[in-house]
């Protein structure tokens, strides 16, 4: 529990993932705010200071959740603080366009006996989807004040704060509606009373009612709480007499009953306070339609594939043009820069440093920004316009088959992008040990920092079938994925994972400012590694290509020669056993990019190109096996920093770390040669 000042008011921001909490919170805080870490955890803690009238209240926004069922750990974190710091309010951040399912937490708090306020966020998302809301009506429905906001724009924030400093000068205990029905909140209150006449101190701070509700769902962490009491065996028969009485009056468990009873109660009030026109009718229709094919049993995964193919197809086809442009362009530069330096007499050491280093290096990676650009942004129209969440949709059956959870694809998919963030969206997943199988596959998901090589490698040996060469190591990817995904639950974690249980949402157009801004922030933040990181290595690849003093530039003799040298017999069962290559798999730990700009570093004394240099070295067998190492060895120093931390273990870092290893060297050995038997190279 964390301390805090007697006369300090706290307020705890809640909500559904994607509901746009963030947006209210930055909203709220400004600057005054600060990112720190959850007690005993490794998940970000976020909490800032804001300003309401002539008082300053704190602001802590909980982990984006949709239950307080404690299943996953951001669920667990959250009732935790809810329970522990109990604090004055709380402000539950709603898609308002999404307004059944969001509703589902708003009751849980109910039940917990907090004060609320709910935010109606994303009103004009619900406006543009045809959805009217009746606040006036919806807040005197649940008895809690009300405000409608647009987080990304601020609209509605005033209001939001005006309604916070009522609630803190003018706090009132909350009276809520009960929504179970006569029958079962009789049971309910006889098994809360039981528990206040008994006097179980071992359920700590919460509500006996809440309590209650709790047991009779066979919640674990209550149970485990009532394991410790001595009356334990008194409540968990008493609650077994109402769980029949609530079965013989439902025909249903107590679980699914309560369930039932809560849905059936939002489904209410959300129809008593909601109006939608007929147009987004006629497009949920339509939606449904289109599913009946792209999610469709059998024909939905090859529809995928399909899709993801002429994906990384056009992401060559259209980048490559614009790529090869900037090659010829950077060559360029880098020729004149260091004729301009010879002109000016400057050292000959500064005109390889410009050419071989940051232009060889750095330019030899930034000539790949455009197919990076395009596949962020068929990534982002995906998104937008709903067909990923498809993607896990069709997976699931296939996946549970292999012995993980059909959400673990969502977190998969983002490992397209970059796997730091695609391996910490794995929070979202209620199993622990689901949550770890999947932190363990997803570098063998190909991130946007392999794709440089593919291109590379694709374009100089595989002329005319780019594309298919790329897919198909994605595709290799996934297929690895699954496989060790199942090898480890055989290994580690026996039994079942809990079926997936998602909502579609609608098919829509999507705006061009949301997809170009999201392309943009991920685009900018591989140029800005270029520019930080990928710079910092070639520049000591190049000092150690040049020394020590007298050797030529880039040789064996170097010390990047000597390094090379040392590792490079152990790669050439693959095909690729050169000193040059050992280098850049060596200084691709650091970051995937950094493969291709050891390699425009080396080669840079060459004569053409980076391509025409590298096909001098390898064929096309062994460029297909290097492209496969590349892809499963060793994840990046930053993957491995978030599987340190959001593991909490060494020894699952180390696991992650030698396997791909072992593997990426096995499958670029096993391709080489299996190819030279078979006469391929």
């Amino acid at each position: 529990m964390v301390e805090r000042e007697q006369s300090e008011i706290v307020i705890a921001l809640a909500g559904n993932p994607n509901a746009g909490k963030t947006c209210i919170f930055n909203a709220l805080t400004g600057e005054h705010q600060h990112v720190g870490n959850w007690p005993g955890v490794t998940v970000e803690k976020k909490e800032g200071r804001c300003q309401l009238g002539n008082q300053v209240v704190r602001v802590v926004d909980l982990p984006g959740i949709y239950s307080l069922s404690a299943s996953s750990l951001d669920e667990k974190i959250a009732r935790d603080f809810l329970v522990r710091e109990k604090p004055s309010f709380v402000v539950v951040v709603l898609d308002s366009s999404n307004l059944e399912r969001n509703l589902y937490l708003a009751v849980q708090l109910m039940e917990m006996e907090f004060p609320l306020i709910l935010d109606l966020n994303m009103l004009d998302l619900a406006k543009a989807n045809g959805l009217e809301i009746d606040q006036e009506t919806l807040s005197k429905v649940i008895g809690v004040p009300v405000v409608g906001t647009v987080g990304k724009t601020g609209e509605g924030i005033e209001r939001l704060k005006a309604a916070m400093g009522t609630m803190i000068a003018y706090p009132q205990p909350p009276k809520y509606p009960k929504f179970y029905g006569e029958k079962i909140e009789k049971g309910i209150q006889e098994l809360a009373d039981f528990l206040k006449e008994k006097g179980i101190p071992c359920l700590g701070p919460y509500p006996n009612r809440w309590s209650a509700i709790k047991i009779l769902e066979k919640d674990e962490e209550i149970l485990a709480l009532l394991h410790r009491c001595r009356a334990e065996k008194e409540v968990l028969k008493k609650a077994h007499e109402i769980e029949r009485r609530i079965e013989e009056v439902t025909g249903y468990d107590a679980e699914t009953a309560l369930i039932a009873r809560r849905y059936a109660w939002i489904h209410g009030v959300v129809k008593e306070c909601c109006r939608r026109k007929a147009s987004l009718e006629e497009r949920i229709t339509l939606s449904q339609s289109i599913d009946r094919v792209t999610t469709h049993r059998i024909w939905g995964l090859p529809i995928f594939l399909a899709i993801m193919w002429l994906t990384f197809r056009l992401t060559f086809d259209v980048g490559g043009f614009i790529s090869g442009w900037l090659d010829i362009l950077f060559t360029k530069i880098g020729e004149l820069a260091a004729v301009r330096i010879a002109t000016l007499h400057g050292p000959p050491w500064l005109g390889s440093l410009i050419q071989d280093g940051v232009i060889g290096g750095v330019g030899s990676v930034l000539v790949f920004l455009p197919n990076i650009a395009f596949l962020f942004l068929a990534i982002g129209i995906m998104e937008e316009t709903g067909y990923m969440a498809r993607g896990a949709f069709v997976m699931d059956r296939f996946m549970h088959a292999m012995g993980l959870h059909g959400k673990s694809f969502i977190p998969m998919v983002m490992g397209f992008g970059c796997n730091v963030p695609a391996i910490m969206a794995t929070r979202t997943l209620e199993n622990p040990k689901d949550r770890i199988i999947t932190i363990l596959i997803n570098p063998l998901m190909s991130c946007s920092a392999r794709l440089p090589i593919y291109v590379l490698f694709a374009g100089a040996f595989f002329a005319h079938h780019e594309g298919t060469v790329i897919f198909s190591l994605y595709l290799i990817g996934v297929v690895l994925a699954i496989l060790i995904a199942r090898l480890f639950k055989s290994l580690f974690f026996k039994g079942e994972s809990a079926p997936l249980v998602m909502e579609l949402p609608p098919y829509h157009l999507p705006t061009a400012k949301a997809v170009l801004s999201t392309t943009w922030h991920r685009t900018f933040l591989f140029v800005k590694k270029a520019g930080t990181v990928i710079f910092a290595a070639v520049i000591v690849i190049w000092m150690l290509a040049h020394l020590p003093p007298g050797v030529v530039y880039a040789s064996k003799e170097s010390f990047m020669g000597r390094i090379g040298s040392f590792v490079a017999p152990v790669l050439k069962p693959a095909g690729f056993g050169y000193w040059q290559v050992a280098v850049a798999l060596i200084f691709g730990i650091l970051a995937k990019e950094i493969v291709v700009g050891t390699l425009g570093t080396l080669y840079g004394g060459e004569n053409g190109s980076l391509a025409s240099a590298i096909s001098q070295h390898f064929t096309p067998l062994s460029a297909y096996a290097f492209m496969v190492m590349s892809l499963v060895y060793i994840p990046c120093i930053a993957t491995i920093g978030v599987i340190r931390r959001e593991t909490n273990s060494w020894k699952w870092t180390a696991l992650a770390v030698g396997y791909s290893l072992f593997l990426g060297w096995f499958l670029a050995v096993l391709i080489y040669q299996g190819g030279r038997i078979l006469g391929l190279g």
